[in-house]
């Protein structure tokens, strides 16, 4: 009961600092920046679909979801109040590809349509991780062609950014009628990746939560379930047949589902099963080793949640971890206190996540003082 006791202090503890300190500071930030955007006056306002209350209302939608698909069709359904025509595009395994869409004539159109990322505006909002704005002819002629140009020829490609990568393009532009607010959009994007990152870390809690009651009440055998870095990926299921022979990303590939594994996902997962370092351990042995590698990255998204500007800062200078020395031990403790003396004990999993995540797989970026 001890062990299930710190554990539930764990995620509590986690869950109530994303909800007092995260949201909060979400909610006046997404605020400041709507009265920073939107002071125009009534007439502008209406022009370009409603203003600063149909902003609001729009963020609320988002928000007012759980799952990662609902929230997306939550972010193109508030962006079509802002622009004529929005379209979502998956960027996996540097290409990009058509999701959904809204005010296009025939969605089906755009489903699947592969992006040039040599595009102009597409390129530079995928490499400088920035709005960009541009006039439709920089999109492509093959672009051009198949949606046709929007009547004031301007566009807007904005990327969604998740963990540090961007998941997505929203493009938008103005159609027939001209609508196109930029800064909506941008505001749109912006909260739909908090709140994207919120709900996964809430996730990931539950998932731990229910891990430490599962060690202290046996039950019956467990269907088998998403991987903690799978709730990051709400494109998932994204599979375009002409990208099929693009060598996978970091990203895990598979049906998007909230938490069992379609018969899909497990064909795809059976190469890999013959490749599984864990292959040769017992089922307790390497159930113990896979909640460990989950429970070291939910410490470390915690570390990062709450020092992004630290981290950004540590990567330039090369010193993460002199940076955020303090919340890094501390966790280090508390990943020891629960798997130094197990079967898990003999990867360390805290330090490997602390590399992938806060200096993304570059060992170099933590410092000189960062035991190796």
């Amino acid at each position: 009961m001890a062990e299930h006791s710190e554990v539930q202090q764990i995620v509590e503890s986690a869950v109530a600092r994303v909800l007092a300190k995260r949201l909060p500071e979400l909610q006046a930030e997404l605020v400041k920046r709507v009265l920073e955007v939107l002071p125009a006056p009534a007439s502008a306002q209406a022009a370009h679909g409603g203003g600063a209350a149909t902003l609001l209302q729009a963020i609320a939608d988002i928000q007012a979801n759980t799952t990662q698909k609902e929230i997306l069709k939550a972010l193109l359904d508030g962006a079509s109040g802002h622009s004529s025509r929005v379209a979502l595009f998956v960027v996996k395994a540097a290409a990009a590809t058509g999701w959904q869409s809204r005010g296009f004539a025939e969605e089906d159109l755009l489903k699947d349509f592969p992006l040039d990322m040599n595009a102009g505006p597409v390129a530079h909002a995928y490499q400088n991780r920035t709005a960009t704005p541009a006039n439709i002819a920089e999109m492509g002629g093959r672009f051009v062609e198949r949606f046709g140009e929007p009547a004031n020829e301007q566009i807007l490609v904005v990327p969604l950014l998740l963990k540090d990568k961007v998941a997505a393009l929203l493009y938008g532009d103005g159609g027939a009628d001209g609508t196109l607010d930029g800064s909506a959009l941008e505001l749109l994007v912006m909260a739909t990746s908090a709140w994207l990152e919120v709900t996964s870390l809430r996730k990931q809690s539950q998932q731990v939560q229910k891990e430490g009651r599962e060690a202290v009440e046996p039950s019956a055998p467990r269907v088998p379930v998403q991987t903690v870095s799978s709730f990051m990926d709400p494109f998932a299921g994204h599979a375009p047949k002409h990208t099929a022979n693009i060598p996978a990303d970091s990203e895990p590939a598979g049906e998007v589902v909230e938490v069992g594994v379609g018969a899909q996902a497990a064909s795809a997962a059976a190469p890999a099963a013959a490749a599984d370092p864990l292959a040769g351990l017992s089922t307790v042995d390497a159930d113990t080793h896979r909640k460990a590698q989950r429970f070291a990255r939910l410490l470390v998204d915690e570390i990062k949640l709450y020092n992004q500007a630290k981290v950004a800062e540590g990567r330039r200078h090369r010193d993460v971890y002199d940076r955020l020395k303090a919340d890094i031990e501390k966790s280090r403790s508390t990943y020891q206190k629960r798997y130094g003396n197990t079967a898990a004990s003999s990867v360390d999993y805290f330090h490997q996540e602390l590399v992938r995540s806060l200096a993304e797989d570059d060992v170099s970026l933590m410092g000189a003082n960062f035991k190796h």
